[in-house]
């Protein structure tokens, strides 16, 4: 299985965040999706939980955390082995950071895959999650990216069912968090189209 929306006819949007680069943005998201209580689902690399273990931990407390492999390779340039070692690794290593099973959820980097490496992560008990719009935050300010893009790219697509791809880190040149950013006032704007927020295994 790979999924980009949820199956739902409900009004209801999964907010995602991958951890893969920086943890710059981390506790900008974290206040503000406790502030307005709002649910959410994490994707980290095992490289990811081990270079932020506490911030790894505490998120894996309260969120449920799915496995973005090992080191965020794109899976369709490795061998049948490479891609199960890069699956497996990330799973133990945040794991043992964590305590949290990413079992179900997992995400492929880049969102690059093909039949081949879906079968893999789903034989290794795994649904690969996608998404419906992208906010492209992770361009940056440097990349013709703004706050108000991010707003307008998850709004002009909202659906039952959407899942939205954010990013916990900085962009690395510009230093920019355009996706932490804009969270609250995406937040305010969905819920004021009578939509409420869910986790993938919900």
């Amino acid at each position: 299985m790979d999924v980009e929306r949820l199956a739902t006819s409900k009004k209801e949007v999964a907010l995602t965040f991958d951890g893969g680069g920086s943890s710059a943005g981390a506790r900008k998201i974290l206040d503000t999706l406790a502030a307005k209580d709002v649910p959410a689902t994490f994707f980290f690399t095992g490289q990811f939980a081990q270079s932020y273990p506490s911030l790894a931990a505490e998120i894996a407390t309260k969120y449920p955390v799915g496995n973005h492999t090992q080191t965020h390779p794109d899976l369709t340039t490795l061998s049948r082995t490479q891609v199960v070692d890069e699956i497996r690794k990330g799973r133990a290593t945040i794991k043992a950071v964590t305590g949290a099973e990413t079992r179900p959820l997992f995400r492929f980097p880049f969102g690059a895959r093909n039949s081949t490496v879906i079968g893999l992560v789903n034989d290794e008990c795994y649904v690969a999650y996608r998404w419906t719009v992208d906010t492209l935050g992770w361009q940056g300010t440097s990349g013709g990216r703004s706050v108000d893009s991010v707003h307008a790219r998850v709004m002009s697509t909202l659906q039952p069912g959407q899942i939205v791809l954010m990013h916990i880190g900085a962009h690395p040149q510009d230093g920019s968090t355009l996706d932490a950013d804009a969270l609250g006032r995406i937040i305010d704007s969905v819920r004021a189209q009578g939509y409420r927020f869910v986790t993938l295994p919900r």
